[in-house]
């Protein structure tokens, strides 16, 4: 398989901020993917055959970047970063795997998606597998601490992706309800990702407790932006139809807006959108009309701006440094990407 580097290297021009970032931990970087290819060895074809074919897909791999980059500003002299990160991105990687069956997507980055390639049963054991080899790396670093951290990270995950089933197609479902979704869902792992070299270097509390705060509240801006986009990117750039979300019947803060602001008719259609089930394109269009009546995209961005200064003062504690100035620039990309 291909250095990952290449993968996401120069793929579009908003990416400068992740291209900085590559250039400062490069050799970290090739170890990290090194590592990776390892680990989906196996004598049982179908489990790197599954492995690399979503691997391959590229993907910004913001988690380990930032376990990598972390270990810049906490001062971190040894090599267990390089499992950690490792261990981050395999976890990341079997929940693509999982969701994917469990959203019944058909693509994944533009490409057909693993259980559409082979199958559901194939996806989610795969994703099983690759969530052991995080563990067996977690475990190699001998540090319980970021062993226990890791560890509540999967189980706060999953407990995310099912508190996501349980709205799924709940039109009712609250800005609060769902802030607590992507907290978990993704802003957990973001954080995770952080606070692990924090640990393994044994920094001070104030600055342990800075890079949890980092962490979250970049992933919530990263998670509120994708809302954004799936309602108002280019699919060209995006790599997935627009709309994926309501075909889903994801319940994402734009469309909790605008049903919250609509009158009672655009209200009606959207409870029948989601508690029917019944949505296509056309249906697509009218509720995009909606979201954009009531500009809840620029107020769901608006919110990840918010998340993303509090993200950018939780650093305020390190000192100026060119890691510390990327990783403030990844927090802007993040919120300004377009895809």
């Amino acid at each position: 398989m291909g250095n990952v580097i290449k993968l996401v290297k120069n793929k579009y021009k908003d990416e400068e901020p992740i291209q900085k970032l590559l250039s400062l931990i490069e050799n970290d970087f090739v170890r990290v993917n090194n590592l990776i290819n390892e680990q989906v060895i196996s004598q049982v074809d179908r489990i790197p055959d599954v492995s690399n074919h979503i691997i391959e897909l590229g993907g910004k791999r913001l988690r380990p970047i930032l376990t990598l980059t972390t270990s810049k500003i906490c001062h971190y002299k040894g090599d267990m970063h390089i499992k950690l990160a490792a261990a981050v991105e395999l976890m990341h990687t079997a929940t693509l795997l999982h969701d994917d069956v469990v959203d019944d997507s058909d693509f994944r980055r533009g490409k057909s998606a693993s259980h559409i390639v082979w199958d559901n049963k194939s996806s989610i054991l795969v994703g099983d597998f690759l969530l052991g080899k995080a563990f067996q790396l977690m475990v190699e670093t001998k540090s319980l601490e970021c062993l226990k951290n890791l560890s509540n990270a999967s189980a706060k995950i999953a407990e995310g992706e099912v508190m996501q089933l349980i709205a799924s197609d709940n039109i009712k479902t609250t800005e609060d309800q769902y802030m607590h979704i992507i907290e978990a869902k993704t802003a957990e792992l973001f954080s995770t990702a952080c606070v692990v070299s924090a640990l393994i270097a044994e920094s001070k509390e104030e600055e342990i407790n800075a890079l949890i705060s980092f962490g979250k509240n970049l992933g919530i801006a990263f998670q509120l932006k994708d809302d954004a986009l799936d309602y108002s990117g280019d699919e060209k750039i995006l790599g997935k139809n627009i709309g994926d979300d309501f075909f889903e019947g994801k319940v994402t803060l734009p469309i909790i807006l605008a049903y919250r602001r609509g009158n009672v008719s655009e209200r009606e259609f959207l409870e029948n959108s989601f508690n029917n089930k019944i949505r296509n394109k056309d249906l697509l269009k009218k509720a995009i009309k909606i979201i954009n009546q009531y500009n809840t995209i620029n107020d769901t961005l608006s919110k990840a701006k918010q998340h993303g200064r509090v993200a950018k003062d939780a650093l305020a504690i390190f000192p100026e440094t060119e890691f510390k100035a990327a990783l403030m620039k990844l927090v802007d990309f993040s919120i300004i990407r377009s895809h």
